[in-house]
């Protein structure tokens, strides 16, 4: 039954990808919901399921050769939370394509082509497949489809300058899979399997490569130093690209990756831990510094997404130090961020299409022509810099609790800590100075011409606002 249901979530995008290229291109975007949507029913079925039954991880192989199990699934509390988050994600925001890709966008009118909402199935297959497999050879062939389809989505608008954005990114993520192919190179000569589970089973020397090929593919995947360059560029996306690709999926595939071979790796040499803490401390802080100067809202974005990512990155190597609360805090971090992350891009989608800009300096009085984007703005931030009862205030509790225990054994971890505290005390005060800037006060000219948005684009607002009050309970639940 699980085997099923997972095998129908992974699938039935991409064949909704080829049908959108076959049919007329009115009825694509339609195609697109279609699958998307049954894509989303499969994930929470999946979730139910799983819930309801007795065993607390269910593996299936589906391609072996010999003994070699080439790919397979994992269903567990971790892969099918993440599942509900990359796949639901993807259908909100193919729902709010609708209303942008549309000629009535006053800073990009454009009608979205067939192989937009082609690509964005692919890339909802290609994620729910990558959270799933159980093998590493399984992550890195969806790793690379994700690249690829992040190549064509980037550069969408076939400009200059999104094309070579969208090279930049391929090539950078591409050169960061070289991480995966070593980790499985190494897996399989010392245990003949591909299966993530055998990490526990290799001694020290050869688990620590394996660790820093996956950490090394991470960092690629998920903007952080030094193989951040292509997240700020990117930015030249269609706007439901960015939210999706750059706030909640693409970038959380390097964070998945290292956590599930942290869940798998039994006892992990501290070594990993400590580079892992020192990259994601150093990428946190230039993350924060990058997005002072930054005035284009998608911009300021990007680099808030690279700093949250830093966040989970430092959560996840502290659970290698024995902390199972830094862990929870990692998972749910990934979940959590998904949605606030998410919320804020669209925010900035929707000023662009209702405004004709995302320039911070020239949007002022928000609230008095587009409360709901007022609002939308106001949770986004609060949610992003960890403020109480939004979600992103129950993802970094844990971390700062789980680290700030650690240091009675491990002192050198204080100033990281500190500096953790530092720069997300700094992140509210920045993005709340923006805040008053931008949403209060009388509207400027061009806020004050702002068209309605339409009514796909509302409804995913509200339900990304609900969610940023809401999935930290959902997380909290299932992870216990």
């Amino acid at each position: 039954m699980l085997e099923t249901i997972a095998l129908l979530t992974i699938i039935s995008p991409f064949i909704g990808a080829i049908i959108t290229l076959l049919v007329p291109k009115e009825a694509a975007k339609w195609v697109c919901q279609l699958f998307a949507g049954i894509a989303s029913f499969g994930a929470i079925a999946l979730a139910v399921a799983f819930f309801n039954g007795t065993e607390p991880t269910v593996t299936y192989s589906l391609l072996s050769i010999g003994q070699i199990e080439i790919f397979g699934l994992t269903v567990d509390k971790v892969s099918t939370l993440i599942t509900v988050a990359v796949v639901v994600l993807g259908f909100l925001v193919s729902m709010y394509s609708l209303g942008y890709m549309t000629d009535g966008n006053r800073e990009h009118p454009h009608t979205g082509q067939p192989r937009y909402y082609a690509f964005l199935l692919i890339f909802i297959g290609a994620m729910a497949g990558l959270v799933l497999s159980s093998t590493i050879l399984g992550q890195l062939f969806f790793f690379e489809v994700t690249g690829a389809c992040s190549w064509s989505l980037i550069g969408y608008y076939q400009s200059p300058k999104s094309l070579k954005s969208a090279l930049k990114a391929l090539l950078v993520t591409h050169v960061a899979s070289i991480g995966l192919f070593i980790a499985a190179a190494y897996l399989f000569k010392e245990t003949g399997t591909f299966a993530v589970t055998a990490i526990a089973g290799l001694d020290d020397n050869t688990k620590t490569i394996v660790f820093l090929g996956v950490l090394f593919a991470a960092w690629g995947k998920s903007a952080q130093l030094p193989l951040h360059v292509w997240l700020p560029d990117a930015m030249s996306a269609p706007t439901p690209v960015s939210a999706y690709l750059h706030a909640a999926s693409m970038v959380k595939v390097g964070v998945y990756i290292f956590a599930r071979a942290i869940m798998s790796g039994g006892d992990i040499p501290e070594i990993i831990g400590v580079i892992g803490v020192v990259g994601a401390t150093i990428t946190l802080i230039y993350g924060f510094v990058m997005y002072l100067p930054q005035k284009d809202l998608k911009r300021l974005l990007a680099y808030s997404t690279i700093t949250q990512l830093s966040y989970i990155f430092l959560a996840l190597s502290l659970s290698i130090f024995g902390s199972q609360m830094a862990l929870d805090g990692g998972i749910a971090y990934i979940f959590n961020h998904a949605f606030a992350k998410s919320l804020f891009f669209l925010v900035a989608g929707a000023l662009s299409y209702s405004v004709g800009t995302r320039m911070l300096p020239q949007l002022k009085g928000i609230v008095k022509t587009s409360p709901l984007l007022a609002v939308g703005f106001c949770v986004a931030a609060l949610a992003i810099t960890g403020v109480p009862p939004f979600n992103g205030f129950f993802s970094k509790f844990p971390i700062f609790a789980a680290g700030f225990e650690l240091t009675s054994t491990h002192s050198w971890l204080m100033p990281v800590m500190i500096l953790a505290l530092i720069e997300s005390v700094a992140s509210f005060g920045w993005i709340l100075y923006w805040f008053g800037k931008s949403v209060v006060g009388e509207p400027s000219d061009v806020v004050a011409k702002a068209k309605p948005i339409p009514a796909s684009m509302k409804i995913v607002l509200v339900i990304l606002i609900i969610m940023s009050l809401c999935s930290s309970f959902i997380a909290a639940n299932w992870l216990v």
